[in-house]
């Protein structure tokens, strides 16, 4: 007579499966964790810094070609602001709110070239020109409708050169001087150029007012 104690095929068939599974559910979790390498490399923890204003957390790739970011985690740079726009208090009654045209409304920012600037840097100076105008007109009533012109229009940027703070300091003048909105951003210094340097000029309103300012000046 079979003896009754010992397990039955079909049991043992189970008991392995459940094993096989169970191993099986482990060795994922630990992959996933990093506890097992597959290629035999030990992971690389992702490069991170913290980016200004909202202390992303940003991944900083070794085949990055912005190299202000790469010089900035080099330099274990803080979370505080790397430029300013222009220190003048003004409480825009220069600006013109220039009803009586219709014609489109465009952004010029006017960058220096003589500061040796990469890439980067004049990408994040020309965010932080278009930034200060769209803040400069928000906070200034009369100027709404002129704001809502360039929204509607698809926010029109151009980019020019200018060869001198002299230059771009004249600009800002002329500008001033024709109802125009315009802001000057200031670098901090922390990265490739001598701290509270004039960096980029934005000039924002209608083409016809702003091209007697920046009409005469080459594209970047």
């Amino acid at each position: 007579m079979a003896d009754s104690g010992s397990p039955s095929t079909a049991t043992t068939v189970v008991a392995v499966g459940l094993v096989a599974v169970t191993v099986g559910y482990f060795l994922g979790q630990g992959s996933n964790i990093g506890l097992f390498s597959i290629s035999g490399k030990t992971p690389q923890p992702a490069s991170k810094m913290r980016s200004w204003p909202n202390s992303y957390n940003v991944t900083i790739h070794p085949d990055s070609s912005d190299e202000e970011l790469m010089a900035q985690q080099r330099a274990g740079a803080g979370t505080q602001a790397d430029d300013n726009e222009s220190d003048e208090e003004c409480d825009g009654k220069e600006l013109k709110d220039f009803s009586n045209t219709a014609e489109e409304v465009k952004l010029v920012l006017v960058v220096r070239t003589d500061l040796g600037m990469g890439k980067g840097k004049i990408a994040a100076q020309c965010s932080h020109a278009t930034l200060a105008c769209y803040k400069y007109l928000i906070n200034h009533a009369p100027s709404a409708a002129l704001l809502q012109r360039w929204e509607r229009g698809g926010q029109p940027k151009i980019a020019v050169q200018a060869k001198s703070e002299d230059d771009l300091m004249t600009l800002q003048a002329q500008a001033v001087s024709l109802g125009l909105c315009t802001r000057v951003i200031h670098d901090a210094g922390r990265t490739q150029i001598a701290a509270g340097s004039a960096t980029v000029l934005g000039v924002l309103g209608p083409k016809s007012v702003v091209d007697q300012v920046t009409g005469q000046l080459k594209l970047l």
